[in-house]
């Protein structure tokens, strides 16, 4: 839509809200609506295609439902999003609207900042929300406040209620363990609660995950039906719950976990909520990917508009064992394969308590033992090869074996009066976020490192362990409930700091493998670490669900060894670079251990991940076929913002005799351009029938091509990438 119709829409909208108290606000193809009469109830009225304004104009007479419950009058059985307990005991909340929507034009966005306020008590809620106008998403949160005679306490805190018409409503959302992230689970709604919600306290993304979409059309749809998706962008414990009772609605509430976790709140505070993002779509869960994608690269994620480097990681090729000797090898043998950054992951610090999984954690000096010419060593041998240089840390966390806990036990957190519970290793803890002088810490391990070593680009940045006990020695015995959100306010502050004093570092945010993937996160890190698994036919089913909010520019997919340290499967090398190469491409395998051929191949495909890079990195995401159908193969592919070169991506999952595969029908491309069909980094004694031919847009989607099994030779492990590029 043109910036003259945008406009156009967002007076009328403001307009309408002046005579009727009707509050509009508008993406580039999207619509939200809410109802904000001065003295009455805020509803929800319409969110989906954009509207016009006769639309605006009649758009009170479809009805709606109420924006924001709270607790305690006439709905104390029903779900709030709102419970306070006041400063006088009282447990009832009312909030009306106090005064018409005040609207902020923002460079990219347009904001509305509805007032809501309890007639009876000093109680204000300021309703909340931002409409981009260069892509097709919308925030919304809500900040609480009070002027009472004295502290009030949150019970329940909700960021929003996101109301969705029932229907055949179907939601898809993720779970896993360990190794097994981003499982997807389909399901239609039902009525009663569904609740999906993470306690971890430090890693919200290794269980369930804090996003949710919506088909509102049945079964759902890769590319076609109306799709909603909502995603909390918050890094710490949270819940949504989805309640389907009387209602004409499912209702997801959706916000920080209260429970466990009440909140005072002091006279004049402002406690804001997290920011719940969230997408429409008419082209199904794909088309709401693709629009959380692009705010996530224009709005959410560190530097999410650069293209990333092709890196090499030491972990599953020497593990702890870190010395000079392995780590120059594998620099020249990532030289040699065409990459572009070495990390040196776990293993390289600890003097008085050299680092093992017991010991060492917390102290950040080099061992000299290992690396006798320490890290400035490290960074002039990267840089002799051509290599950016990169090292791992966890200055969240700390072992009880060491210099840090013998200096400041204190600094762990640990429930007051009572024994710390250890985890990994037996001796691993969590230090005390909360504590200002624990975050000046903190700050200064980035901070020397980055300092003495300038030449370092890259960070990955850990956290193995989870909130085993509650409670804090810095906030006061009244205060221990604020414990999970003090931890990661004062993450933020730091990461804050770390981005304010290095914005060009690039930072991974890594937790046990994907226990730090969450949008919260985002806005200080350039990616996520998807898993530790990196077999590449589970990669296939993680990566999949991962790609559901995630964009490809976010994802770190690495090279594995074979057999695979998780699994043990053995698959062959094309196989694996075919997999990793959907997402950000590394390596995790030590170059040394390929063969010749593997190693000619590796090379290969570094060079064609570096042709198609900006189109996976960057362009739009349409899923095909997925692993989740059990049609025996799975299919991705990107096409560019131009829709002048497009990748696709094939992997044969199973093989049977008598086994028919369906044909790659493709999507997102132009049906009236023409594509030449190349086949990267081919290992078949045989190309495909499609090598080197043109055909329409049209026809590649309406009827597709044939890739057959066994194509490569491989039989159970056959797969492909084709590149797509318009010729005319």
């Amino acid at each position: 839509m043109s910036r003259i119709l945008l406009t156009f829409c967002l007076l009328i909208g403001c307009a309408v809200g002046a005579r009727a108290g009707v509050v509009a606000l508008h993406t580039p193809h999207t619509s939200l609506v809410l109802s904000a009469p001065k003295g009455g109830a805020l509803q929800w009225l319409y969110y989906g295609s954009q509207l016009t304004a006769i639309d605006l104009s009649g758009i009170t007479a479809l009805g709606g439902t109420v924006a924001y419950p709270v607790f305690g009058l006439g709905t104390s059985s029903a779900e709030a999003a709102l419970a306070v307990t006041h400063s006088d005991g009282n447990y009832t909340t009312d909030l009306l609207v106090a005064d018409a929507a005040q609207m902020v034009q923002e460079a990219h966005s347009t904001l509305a900042r509805i007032p809501l306020r309890d007639p009876v008590y000093d109680l204000c809620v300021d309703y909340c929300v931002r409409a981009y106008t260069d892509c097709d998403v919308v925030e919304v949160w809500t900040e609480i406040w009070h002027n009472e005679s004295s502290a009030v306490t949150l019970r329940r805190y909700c960021s929003a209620v996101l109301p969705v018409r029932r229907g055949a409503v179907w939601v898809s959302h993720l779970h896993g363990s360990w190794a097994a992230e981003a499982q997807m689970t389909q399901q239609p709604l039902q009525d009663g609660v569904l609740e999906i919600r993470n306690k971890d306290g430090v890693r919200n993304g290794m269980q369930d995950r804090a996003e949710v979409m919506f088909s509102l059309d049945g079964t759902p749809e890769e590319n076609s039906g109306r799709t909603i998706a909502a995603a909390l962008c918050y890094s710490g414990n949270y819940q949504l719950r989805i309640v389907t009772n009387w209602s004409d609605y499912h209702r997801l509430f959706a916000g920080i976990m209260a429970e466990d976790a009440p909140y005072t709140l002091p006279s004049g505070e402002r406690f804001v909520t997290p920011k719940l993002a969230v997408a429409y779509s008419d082209e199904g869960c794909s088309g709401a990917s693709r629009a959380l994608h692009t705010w996530g690269r224009q709005h959410q994620l560190a530097h999410g508009t650069a293209l990333r480097d092709v890196l090499l990681n030491s972990w599953e090729g020497v593990y702890m064992d870190i010395n000079e000797q392995a780590m120059e090898t594998m620099m020249r043998d990532l030289a040699d394969l065409g990459g572009e950054l070495f990390v040196m992951d776990d293993g390289w610090f600890g003097r008085k308590y050299p680092r093992t999984n017991s010991q060492g954690l917390g102290d950040w000096q080099v061992d000299t033992h290992k690396l006798p010419h320490g890290i400035a060593g490290l960074t002039q041998t990267a840089a002799r090869y051509g290599v950016k240089f990169g090292l791992w840390i966890e200055p969240e966390m700390a072992c009880l074996r060491s210099a840090l806990c013998e200096a400041h036990p204190e600094w762990v957190l640990r429930a007051p009066r009572r024994e710390v519970t250890t985890g990994r290793g037996s001796t691993q803890v969590v230090l005390d976020m909360a504590n200002p002088e624990v975050q000046d810490y903190v700050f200064s391990i980035v901070d020397t490192l980055l300092t003495t070593y300038p030449d370092i680009a890259y960070i990955k940045w850990d956290a193995n362990m989870e909130m085993q006990d509650y409670g804090s020695g810095y906030l006061a015995d009244t205060l221990q409930g604020h414990t999970a959100i003090a931890y990661h306010k004062g993450l933020e502050r730091v990461w804050q700091r770390v981005r304010s004093k290095y914005p060009d570092v690039v930072l991974q945010a890594c937790g046990s493998g994907g226990g730090r993937i969450n949008l919260g996160v985002l806005p200080y890190f350039d990616e996520c670490w998807v898993s530790d698994n990196t077999d590449a036919l589970q990669r296939i089913y993680t990566q999949w669900g991962t790609s559901y909010f995630y964009p490809a520019v976010a994802m770190a997919s690495h090279i594995s060894a074979s057999p695979n340290h998780q699994t043990g499967r053995v698959i062959p090398m094309k196989y694996r670079i075919d997999v990793a190469m959907s997402g950000r491409l590394g390596i995790e395998m030590q170059p040394r251990q390929m063969t010749a051929a593997e190693r000619a191949l590796c090379a290969e495909a570094i060079a064609d991940y570096k042709r198609i890079r900006p189109t996976v990195q960057q362009g739009n995401l349409y899923r095909l076929i997925s692993p989740y159908a059990h049609q025996g193969v799975a299919s991705l592919m990107y096409v560019g913002g131009d829709k002048a070169e497009a990748v696709a991506f094939w992997w044969q999952l199973d093989t049977f005799c008598g086994q028919h595969l369906p044909r790659l029908r493709m999507a997102g491309l132009n049906p009236d351009r023409h594509y030449r069909v190349t086949e990267l980094h081919r290992r078949a004694a045989q190309p495909l029938a499609v090598e080197g031919k043109c055909y329409s847009g049209r026809m590649l989607m309406e009827s597709g091509i044939e890739v057959p099994a066994g194509h490569n030779g491989e039989q159970a492990w056959a797969s492909t990438v084709l590149l797509l590029t318009a010729v005319d």
